[in-house]
């Protein structure tokens, strides 16, 4: 072990602004000794630090345990960050120095709110995950002077937006520096004026997050404005802050010395860094666009987290014109209208918004959805990107996300965890330990504490949540007192919190409110409910949805069966997913690209019934908890047929399971179903599979092909960039002159007879192409050139006889030959017919 290091204040704030440590119960009792009561409110430990004077530290320091509780804090963090690392171990490793990744939002604790929800906790998760792993990432993001809004309910039942600042002196992130060690300041032209840009850093262990801020009192008030709300604003605002994220960020990376060989776009939102990384490539390699773009392209994996096409970003032409037209002639040396293209369907439609996922798409090397169903989703939606191609073919792969489970672990599962393990941690795939084998050593006693003390520890936070709220709206003494007093610490508890949007059906549940009054007052099975959720300002159609749950709580005869607890955000959703016994989830198919809630519950003994969509459609089993829906799309009409589904569920066959119990007051059953549950989904929907996955998968291949492209001069992504432009001036010179297939033995003797036109013929591939039929896969057959057939080129070949020859069609592709990614750099494809 080594030594432990000198104890200081600057050792406390080494300790407060480590955005990889989770405080809980265990370990927060150095920030409790400091201000106990400010610490219980905020859970903010550099906001804790920075009330104090350095000289009450001291006094603190200067006492026995106060000094060695915060050494041993210290030495366990140094101790965790000496240990070889699993990428470290790697044998590829060598390949990758850095990982760039861009997103418009980060959800990493309480202390630092610059997030929203579902993207921000993909974000900060995965980012804490390749930390534990020792992948090399540097994050990039925005530093949100507001964040985003924080909820109220009024007297009436509707929702309130408010927009506390946040104060950078009292969140744990610290000013950024040059390479010469100056404070750093960044400049970025828009139309008319020069903004300065000014640099942070969070520290997220191994880990660094690096935020953009256009709060510099040089700016004109509407540029320090940019970094104001996240997700506020107009269109123009919107673009502004896209254009500050790639543009600025990728800029930001540089000034700090590092040189990603791999940038990656968690969703579109930071789009235009693939046009900033291309324009550095320009500057420090002397290459033309196409040269550059050709070469970086290669290091650019772009992650789409949207299951509708509606939902990319898009933006009018003449509004991109404005902020980038000098940057696109001055800076990449191209016409406004070949960047309008990158981001176009059809290049040549001036009326054509832009598309900031079709610029992501056509400047990465690679495309992923976030699960196995959102990836079959995203091949139809960029399907018209890559016309004619088949939808199978169409390159978007697939990384289902998952949760850092520490970051979601509740403190008394986590000791219990810890118990039967010393320190390992059976999520991360760790050969000599895995939750299922953790879990053979203990008996159904064991796990139904862990779910009896979690429910008493959800109740006791709603409650004081609930007191809270009410406080500060003015409630009577005697309101204050009975707040969630009615809630049962036996009581079957179902948890539903996210953002209340049409598509999420919030409100199926109150699809026959007197059923659900039922179900929740049942004598023998009662349910209660906690529930939580934002509607973004400007989604009335949310806001009406959440209203309507507002009136199902004024209903006197749910009263302490029901709860909606204001303000939904990290440290509540903690709370919630800690301590349910189910976790409740019914977006409309396929909506929901993969979701990450219902897995926070798993490493908690908490079970799922959700929609089979997402992560969910993946994971289901009948023995691992329940399922909605029939695994199909439907239109709204389907929402009856799911809602009676969801209800005979909870009453036919949860709440009897929970409350039908052995000798020793056990519900076996269920209990059972909470092994399977661990067993088969922690590790398996763990952010450490996930990066691990995104590691092999996407980081290393990406770094291996980008460097292979810059080698020599840039000497590949020259003629790769030549390939393209050769093949696209005369790809509409091919020509099917002939197609036979001549039943030869067990299959066909295949001649295709060609006209080239300007094309060369170690530039394509001829195919002979059937689609999926029945129990054949799809199959393309690769023929040869033969020779000369009078002006056309003969190829020929053998293919199997298993289908009849009016299943197949000729076609030419490119070749993918030094390592075109085909079709993605070049979708062109020519059929017979």
């Amino acid at each position: 072990m080594p030594p432990s290091p000198a104890v200081s204040p600057d050792t406390l704030r080494e300790l407060a602004f480590d955005q990889s440590i989770r405080w809980s119960s265990q370990n927060d009792d150095i920030w409790q000794l400091i201000d106990e009561e400010l610490w219980d409110l905020t859970h903010n430990p550099s906001l804790v630090l920075s009330t104090v004077p350095d000289s009450t530290l001291d006094r603190l320091l200067a006492r026995p345990d106060f000094r060695l509780r915060v050494e041993a804090m210290a030495a366990a963090q140094q101790e965790r960050f000496a240990q070889p690392s699993w990428f470290a171990g790697h044998q590829d490793g060598g390949v990758l120095t850095r990982v760039a990744y861009f997103c418009m939002e980060y959800m990493l604790s309480e202390a630092l709110p610059i997030y929203s929800g579902g993207l921000g906790n993909v974000a900060g998760d995965q980012l804490k995950a390749a930390s534990d792993l020792g992948v090399p990432v540097t994050a990039v993001g925005m530093l949100w002077q507001h964040g985003y809004f924080r909820q109220g309910i009024g007297p009436d039942g509707r929702q309130q937006e408010l927009y506390p600042v946040n104060d950078t002196r009292q969140m744990p992130i610290e000013p950024l520096h040059d390479v010469d060690g100056n404070p750093l300041r960044l400049a970025i032209r828009l139309p008319g004026v020069m903004i300065w840009l000014r640099g942070w850093q969070a520290r997220v262990g191994r880990a660094r997050l690096l935020l953009l801020d256009s709060n510099d009192p040089a700016n004109p008030p509407a540029a320090r404005l940019i970094t104001s709300e996240l997700y506020g604003g107009d269109n123009e605002m919107r673009l502004r802050q896209e254009l500050v994220l790639g543009i600025g960020g990728w800029r930001l990376l540089e000034a700090v010395g590092l040189a990603p060989e791999v940038l990656h776009l968690n969703d579109g939102h930071a789009a235009f860094a693939v046009l900033e990384r291309a324009r550095s490539y320009m500057v420090g390699h002397g290459v033309p666009f196409a040269v550059a773009l050709s070469a970086t392209r290669a290091g650019n994996l772009f992650t789409t987290h949207t299951p509708v096409e509606a939902g990319f970003d898009r933006f009018p032409a003449t509004l991109v014109g404005k902020y980038l037209e000098h940057y696109a002639e001055h800076e990449l040396g191209i016409s406004l209208q070949a960047l309008l293209a990158l981001g176009r369907k059809d290049p040549g439609d001036p009326h054509e918004p832009f598309n900031m996922a079709y610029l992501a798409t056509r400047c990465a090397g690679a495309l992923n959805a976030v699960s196995q169903l959102h990836g079959r989703t995203s091949r139809h939606i960029f399907h018209e990107l890559f016309p004619r191609w088949p939808i199978a073919a169409v390159p978007v792969g697939h990384v289902t996300n998952g949760v850092h489970v520490p970051t979601w672990l509740s403190a008394n599962a986590e000791a219990h965890w810890y118990e039967l393990h010393g320190s390992a941690i059976p999520w991360r795939g760790a050969e000599d330990v895995s939750v299922d084998g953790l879990l053979a050593r203990v008996d159904d006693r064991w796990l139904w504490q862990i779910r009896q003390h979690a429910r008493r520890e959800l109740l006791a936070f709603v409650r004081g949540h609930l007191a809270r709220s009410l406080a500060v709206h003015g409630a009577s003494p005697v309101a204050l007192e009975a707040a969630g007093a009615q809630l049962h610490p036996g009581r079957l508890t179902l948890g539903f919190a996210r953002r209340f949007a049409a598509y999420k059906r919030p409100n199926l549940l109150l699809h026959d409110p007197e059923r659900l009054v039922r179900i929740l007052t049942h004598p023998q099975h009662p349910v209660q409910l906690v529930l939580a959720g934002k509607a973004h300002p400007r989604d009335h159609a949310g806001q009406a949805l959440l209203g309507e749950w507002q009136r199902f709580l004024a209903r006197p005869e749910v009263a302490g069966r029901v709860v909606f607890l204001e303000d939904y955000d990290m440290r509540l959703a903690r709370h919630l997913v800690e301590g349910v016994d189910v976790w409740l989830n019914t977006p409309r198919r396929p909506w929901e690209a993969s979701g990450t809630s219902g897995m926070k519950v798993l490493a908690n003994g908490g079970l799922n019934v959700s929609q089979l969509d997402g992560w969910w459609a993946e994971a289901y089993a009948a023995d691992l908890g329940w399922a909605i829906g029939d695994g199909l799309e439907h239109g709204l009409e389907h929402d009856a047929v799911d809602a009676e589904q969801l209800y005979r569920l909870l009453e036919e066959e949860i709440a009897p399971s929970f409350y039908q119990r052995d000798a020793d007051g056990i519900p076996a059953a269920w209990v059972q179903r909470m092994r399977r549950s661990m067993s088969a989904l922690v590790e398996r929907f763990s952010a450490d599979r996930t990066v691990r996955e995104y590691t092999e998968s996407y980081y290393l291949p990406a770094a291996r092909t980008y460097r292979e492209r810059r080698a020599n001069g840039s000497a590949l992504a020259y003629e790769l960039a030549h390939r393209v432009a050769a093949l696209g001036r005369h790809w509409h010179e091919l020509a099917f002159q002939r197609v036979e297939l001549h039943k030869q033995d067990a299959g066909y003797r295949v001649e295709v007879e060609l006209r080239l036109g300007g094309v060369h013929a170690e530039q394509i591939r001829v195919q002979l192409f059937a689609e999926a039929r029945a129990e054949l896969p799809a199959v393309a057959y690769d023929l040869r050139a033969s020779g000369p057939a009078g002006q056309a080129l003969l190829f020929t070949g053998q293919i199997s006889g298993e289908r009849a020859a009016a299943d197949f069609t000729a076609r030419v592709v490119p070749s993918d030959n030094h390592g075109l990614r085909v079709p993605l750099e070049l979708p062109l494809i020519c059929w017979e017919h």
